[in-house]
Order: structure tokens, then C-alpha cells, then sequence
């Protein structure tokens, strides 16, 4: 399983990014569930959102507190991506953006050590 993160970038304070995670390598994304983690300088690497393909047609997704409504993520799974759009953007989110991903279904999946496939990561920076 390989994992593309791309969509990174510059922003100002209050802005909004869209991140992608492509998945290739002959993968069916709809089996896997995939997140969202960042890691900011100095600091751990943390989990942000995850979505877990249902296979009943709608998806499963968890965020993390901080978030309070800003970023939703969503696939789609003909494109194998998942997305990951934020929303007014702080200064506090800037980090490297990773996507993970692990075979099989687990909404409560939220630690990193959980995920098997990652992505090389994409650096969101926000100006204040």
C-alpha cells in the first residue's frame, strides 16, 4: 500500500487547506480505514480525523476535540483518496499532515501505532 499526502501549503490565519491521500499500489481504499495525524515541531505525533468505510454507503468518521467543526474528512473511493478539509485555519495547526492507513474496520482506531501505511507527509504552515 502506498500512500500520496499532497495539498499542503502556505496559508494565512482563518484560511482553509484541502489535503488528499491517494492510495495506490492496487489497493481497494473502501477496505481500509485511513487518518488523518500531524506532527508539529517538537511535539508528538497526534491524530486528527479517521474515516472507516461502512461498506453500507456512508462513512464512518471520528475527529478529535481540537478540531470543534473546522476540518471534515471524506473519501472517495472510486478516486481511492480520502480528504481532509480544514477550515479556519490557526496558527497553532501548522505541522507536517500525514495519512495513514490500516486493513479493515475500526472507528475507535485513533493511535498511531494502529496503522500500518503512511504517507510521507505535507507541510501546512499558518500565519498569523
Amino acid at each position: 500500500v502506498q500512500l500520496q499526502a499532497c495539498g499542503g501549503g502556505l496559508v494565512q490565519a482563518g484560511g482553509s487547506l484541502r489535503l488528499s491521500c491517494v492510495a495506490s499500489g492496487g489497493v481497494t481504499l473502501s477496505n481500509y480505514a485511513v487518518g488523518w495525524f500531524r506532527q508539529a515541531p517538537g511535539k508528538e505525533r497526534e491524530f486528527v480525523a479517521a474515516t472507516n468505510w461502512s461498506g453500507g454507503g456512508w462513512d464512518d468518521t471520528r475527529y478529535v476535540d481540537f478540531e470543534q467543526g473546522r476540518f471534515t474528512i471524506s473519501r472517495d473511493n472510486a478516486k481511492n483518496t480520502v480528504y481532509l478539509q480544514m477550515n479556519s485555519l490557526k496558527a497553532e495547526d501548522t505541522a507536517v499532515y500525514y495519512c495513514a492507513a490500516h486493513l479493515g474496520y475500526n472507528p475507535r482506531a485513533s493511535q498511531a501505532h494502529e496503522y500500518h501505511y503512511w504517507g510521507q507527509g505535507t507541510q501546512v504552515t499558518v500565519s498569523s
